[in-house]
């Protein structure tokens, strides 16, 4: 027998197991056990159900199996027919949660935080001080069967065909759309889905919240030529170009316009912004509310982008305070400071901020705001902001497992959660926001 056989001999993929469903999991799905003791993460289905579950990856040496609910047999009070003709087994990946009620979509989000702060913070949500709830966006407490739409940036992938479609769960194939129905409607009207886009890889769709402004980013296949674009809307056009994977102007601004707390930020080439259009002054007014800023303080805003912490802090600790934001993409750096050029008293540093923060000299300082990317800003960036004894750090996560692994860190050093509010920012998904505010652990306790 080849090595190749006996790969495909071991394979599970296609397997069915009939199980019950048990709790919710971190990424998605929930957990059940096979009868033979197999653990199975499965996706479209909710706690409780008893299904039908194919397995999607895995073999008779892999600790878990990935399953799809192919048949619901026993369904929960809280399942919904997903409002999304691409959601479900085998189609787009997009959204995890279609097939749930809306509040059943947060109470599960919430019980993922909760597990996870238990699991690698040591930390009840008491103790988090978090009352457990998730909030919805202003606008998007919407009764079951209506869908928020949401999400101001979408990357469509496009086939050998120059068709647009969205990937599917964990796979490089492609689901074909028509329409999806979480775009904001910013997106929509541009009607990707609907023009050809012959030798093409990705074509990402940009529609700001704080202007009119609108962007396509087109992401070539090797050697591929860009086509005219023709679109439902005027609309700005970058490339990303196959040497450096830099992002070039083809036509328009290189930039968009958002808006958050009042001011209006430059966000250029492609960069990085909340992709749901309440997010930005949600977070900020968190995160505000939380600190209490005090005139003339010193404030870090770590992974700070285009800057829209850095801007909210400078307001608010007036002509004798400062702010030194680090951002580590150079496009960033340079939009936060045209951003924020009309704050002396701001500064912005480029550079990984593990590296620039033990440069900059400062040793003490009186608060901090860390938004760092998914993976969480670690064990050696944790302690040395506990070592500059802010009186209150703020910190913005969009993954709960990052979180909680750096709140067991910031214990370690001395600082526990005043507060935790937790956002639903992506619906019919399983990503939640989360703002902690962090403050000394009080000596003796």
């Amino acid at each position: 027998m080849t090595s190749a056989e006996q790969n495909e001999k071991q394979s599970l993929v296609g397997e069915e197991y009939e199980v019950e469903v048990g709790p919710v999991a971190h990424g998605g799905h929930c957990i059940a056990r096979t009868e033979d003791g197999r653990v199975l993460f499965v996706r479209h289905t909710l706690p409780g159900e008893k299904v039908i579950a194919k397995v999607t990856e895995g073999d008779v040496d892999s600790r878990y199996l990935r399953a799809d609910a192919i048949t619901v047999l026993d369904a929960s009070k809280d399942r919904v027919e997903a409002p999304c003709p691409y959601a479900g087994p085998g189609k787009c990946g997009g959204c995890d949660w279609q097939h749930a009620k809306p509040g059943a979509q947060r109470r599960l989000k919430g019980e993922v935080v909760a597990e996870q702060l238990k699991r690698l913070a040591g930390l009840t949500p008491e103790e988090a001080g978090w009352d457990g709830t998730v909030m919805p966006a202003e606008g998007d407490k919407l009764p079951a069967g209506q869908v928020p739409q949401w999400r101001t940036r979408v990357q469509f992938a496009i086939d050998e065909d120059g068709n647009a479609g969205l990937r599917k769960h964990r796979s490089h194939d492609i689901e074909l759309i028509d329409h999806c129905m979480i775009a904001a409607p910013g997106v929509s009207e541009l009607g990707i889905e609907k023009q050809d886009w012959p030798q093409m890889a990705t074509v990402e769709a940009i529609a700001a919240t704080g202007s009119q402004d609108r962007q396509v980013v087109l992401t070539p296949r090797p050697g591929g030529r860009l086509p005219l674009v023709e679109l439902d809307k005027p609309v700005s056009v970058l490339r990303v170009e196959e040497k450096d994977g830099g992002v070039h102007r083809v036509h328009g601004r290189p930039f968009v316009r958002e808006r958050a707390d009042g001011r209006t930020y430059r966000v250029g080439m492609g960069g990085f912004w909340q992709v749901h259009p309440q997010a930005a002054d949600t977070l900020i007014k968190a995160v505000m509310q939380g600190l209490m800023p005090r005139k003339g303080e010193m404030a870090l805003d770590l992974y700070c982008g285009v800057g829209i912490f850095a801007g909210a802090l400078a307001e608010r600790l007036g002509e004798t305070g400062a702010v030194l934001g680090i951002e580590s993409t150079k496009r960033a750096v340079e939009d936060a400071r045209h951003n924020l050029a009309d704050f002396p008293r701001v500064r912005i540093e480029q550079g990984k901020v593990e590296q620039i923060l033990p440069k900059t000299g400062i040793t003490e300082c009186d608060l901090v705001v860390l938004d760092p990317p998914r993976a969480g800003a670690g064990k050696q960036t944790v302690r040395h902001v506990a070592g500059l004894s802010a009186r209150r750090i703020a910190y913005v996560a969009c993954d709960p497992a990052a979180l909680a692994r750096d709140l067991g860190y910031f214990k370690e050093h001395g600082y526990k959660p005043r507060t935790l509010r937790v956002f639903d920012l992506f619906p019919m998904t399983h990503h939640v926001e989360c703002v902690a505010i962090l403050e000394p652990i009080a000596k003796g306790a």
